[in-house]
């Protein structure tokens, strides 16, 4: 039986990972997150599960003990809001990702996940909307997202060199904005759709016609689902490819354009949109190439982003009515 470490099993998509290796009885799981275990997003009390900072040596050593696999998600990041203003916090992030390559090492497990992103991509392509798909080669020359995407650019390199120098098999995926149920929807850290599911249903529930818009409403961005996510995850680690990936959708829409889906969900009249053109907003266009991932994966995306908001837009609904806008422990029945 093979022994799989996942790391920030308390946050959004190792929450939902987790939960897909649960169902099956050929692993077992080991789970690992900074945050106290009644915050965890989906908590499994049957399985073994660390409350830790994994950017102190000696906690990665400890659960990466007999581990053959690990999924690394582990990472201070947030929405564009989050990462804009916390720049040197995204960047320590890099500890957690050196810890456990070096704690990997030490204790020899056999293959190794990055959980790496869209923010990577040079920026002087991502100027315009509506842009053609990154490339996973439109990395470089490098020019990342300040603070959160150098610390995703350079964790890749590392995993990269540890498979070089020391034989470890690495996965690397650059995810492109996943969303879905079980993941923060306010606070500070929730990121686009989940942010304008829970202002429409605000507005709906208070009998509001208005809606605040970072931005001009203008950018453009592909968003992947959570079920998609985990699908892509599963096959690239399963797969004997090693270089980053995109795992991402190619169903380009505008800030404007998902709002428009989002009040059709609600059934809820059009909303005056007031822009706050001060907010951050990131870059003007930021789409996935998934050229790559179809030719050596054979995987593509199947959840259109009007079906995904809806799942989405339900679980925040639910949520928001029965709890307020209180964040804390969503355990998944």
């Amino acid at each position: 039986m093979k022994k799989i470490l996942i790391c920030g099993a308390g946050g959004f998509i190792g929450g939902h990972l987790v939960s897909h290796f649960t169902k099956n009885t050929d692993f077992k799981i080991v789970c690992a997150d900074i945050k106290p275990l009644n915050f965890w997003f989906q908590l499994n009390d049957q399985l073994k599960n660390y409350s830790c900072d994994l950017k102190d040596f000696d906690n990665a050593l400890e659960v990466t003990q007999d581990v053959d696999y690990i999924y690394n998600f582990a990472c201070n990041m947030g929405g564009m809001g989050f990462i804009e203003n916390n720049k040197a916090e995204c960047m320590l992030s890099v500890l957690v990702n050196t810890n456990l390559l070096r704690a990997a090492h030490q204790n020899k497990c056999k293959k190794y996940f990055f959980s790496s992103s869209a923010c990577v991509y040079n920026a002087s392509k991502q100027n315009d909307t509506f842009i053609k798909g990154l490339k996973e080669s439109d990395a470089y020359p490098a020019d990342p997202e300040d603070g959160y995407g150098w610390e995703k650019l350079f964790s890749e390199r590392m995993c990269r060199h540890f498979m070089e120098d020391y034989g470890i098999e690495v996965r690397v995926a650059r995810y492109h904005n996943i969303y879905g149920p079980y993941g923060t929807y306010d606070g500070g850290r929730e990121k686009a759709p989940a942010a304008l599911c829970r202002k429409v249903i605000k507005a709906k529930n208070n009998k509001d016609n208005k809606i605040e818009v970072w931005g001009d409403g203008k950018q453009t961005r592909t968003f992947l689902y959570i079920d998609d996510c985990i699908e892509g995850t599963l096959r690239l680690f399963e797969s004997d490819y090693s270089d980053p990936v995109n795992i991402g959708s190619d169903e380009q829409v505008s800030i404007n354009q998902m709002i428009e889906i989002i009040e059709s969900i609600s059934g809820t009249e059009k909303l005056e949109r007031i822009y706050q053109l001060d907010k951050p907003k990131g870059v003007r266009g930021r789409s996935s190439n998934n050229d790559l991932v179809k030719k050596v994966l054979n995987w593509s995306f199947k959840t259109k982003l009007k079906d995904g908001l809806k799942k989405t837009y339900d679980w925040i609904y639910v949520e928001t009515n029965k709890r307020g806008s209180n964040l804390g422990k969503y355990t998944k029945s």
